[in-house]
């Protein structure tokens, strides 16, 4: 079977990719990480009166060459004094209401009082310290636009409107299947010739870590009835069903005949680590077989699974960047290669190899502590140290 480009792959993923969910509603206290279903609007202005910005005595500005008359004071959160006259002025607190016709605020430390009188030492512009009606934000104006990632800034923002429920985008689910006869689940007795599953817990764990809802289904043997009813049942509750695992050419790889029985978008793609990625159509849903040995299906959970639940969400969590390498590098695979990098910002990106090791797909020590991969098209050629590279960043790295 001939495989496809990597790009070809990625344009039929692309032309295939589902729309967003449904929204539902969270407390705005569960929101943080969730991506916004609405535009967000202001219904009034803020502030919807002049407001003072420090402490301080609210005056008429032509007074300020007088001895101005304390009346009074407006704490905040009261508003006791509507409105002073020329030659009056009022303590005024952060954030209290300016009195009508007081239009500047003079700092504490600005002044002296003497009885009921105040004496202003040293001078302020005019309108100094006041905050101007709809400073922040105006009636009607959209403040948080739809699709947004809502982060501390926006809950803020949505406190101060006195929003206690929000609409969100549903989480995608994607579950996560191990197979194989020679896999064996944590716990279970060890035996020579079998090896320990970490596929399942890993791929849970990366869709977690982009806050997406993740399902692990364990282990199913190379039994190919029992196999295709986890996978079955997982898509009645599951957006992505992904499997790891029996997608080559081997004797007792049926994930490939189970997935086959699906609408296939593709078998096979020129790409290292991960050729056999196989990809399906249930309906509205997804199966995504990825091949067995760990750094294969970690790094084609990112390529393949990841853009389906970024589609459904509408949200980006990989980013592709460019960086440069710190070394040379010899390019030994035909095939469009990921390799594993260190990345830091300095000024710029850069990136290099050193502590990982080269060699087959079975690495899964290579990942650790990893942020990132290296995108090499396809071909035989070497790398020299400065040229820039692209690079997958799927974790924070500034």
């Amino acid at each position: 079977m001939a495989h496809i480009s990597f790009n070809e792959s990625i344009k039929i993923l692309n032309e295939n990719l589902p729309g967003v969910k449904g929204s539902e509603k969270v407390f705005l206290s569960e929101s943080l990480g969730r991506v916004l279903a609405v535009d967000i609007a202001a219904k009034y202005d803020n502030p919807y009166m002049p407001t003072a910005s420090m402490d301080g005595y609210a005056i008429n500005y032509e007074d300020i060459n007088s001895e101005i008359k304390i009346i009074g004071k407006n704490p905040a959160g009261h508003f006791d004094i509507k409105e002073i006259k020329r030659g009056e002025c009022v303590k005024t607190y952060t954030g209290s209401f300016m009195p009508e016709n007081a239009n500047t605020l003079v700092p504490i430390e600005n002044v002296e009082v003497k009885g009921d009188k105040l004496i202003i030492k040293e001078k302020v512009n005019r309108g100094f310290s006041v905050r101007p009606v709809g400073e922040d934000f105006k009636k009607g104006e959209v403040l948080i636009k739809k699709g947004t990632l809502i982060t501390a800034g926006e809950i803020g923002v949505l406190a101060s409107l006195g929003i206690p429920v929000v609409d969100v985008v549903k989480k995608p689910i994607v579950s996560i299947l191990a197979t194989g006869e020679e896999v064996v689940d944590l716990g279970e007795e060890y035996k020579i010739g079998q090896i320990r599953s970490s596929n399942n817990y890993t791929l849970t764990a990366l869709a977690k870590s982009f806050g997406f809802e993740a399902i692990n289904l364990g282990i199913a043997g190379d039994v190919k009835k029992e196999i295709k009813s986890k996978i079955l049942d997982a898509l009645k509750t599951s957006d992505v069903v992904v499997t790891t695992g029996g997608v080559s050419v081997g004797d007792f790889d049926f994930v490939k005949e189970i997935t086959g029985e699906f609408d296939v978008l593709f078998h096979g793609v020129n790409i290292k680590p991960g050729q056999w990625i196989m990809i399906a159509k249930a309906g509205d849903k997804f199966i995504v077989s990825l091949p067995g040995f760990p750094y294969s299906s970690f790094v084609t959970f990112l390529l393949y699974v990841v853009p389906i639940l970024e589609s459904l969400e509408n949200k980006k969590v990989i980013k592709k960047i460019k960086a440069k390498l710190k070394h040379d590098f010899v390019k030994k695979f035909k095939k469009y290669q990921f390799v594993a990098v260190n990345i830091e910002f300095n000024g710029e990106f850069f990136v290099d190899t050193i502590g990982k090791k080269q060699g087959s797909s079975g690495i899964l020590t290579n990942l650790i502590g990893n942020k990132a991969l290296m995108c090499l098209p396809e071909g035989l050629y070497e790398l020299k140290e400065g040229i820039v590279v692209d690079v997958l960043v799927y974790e924070r790295v500034m």
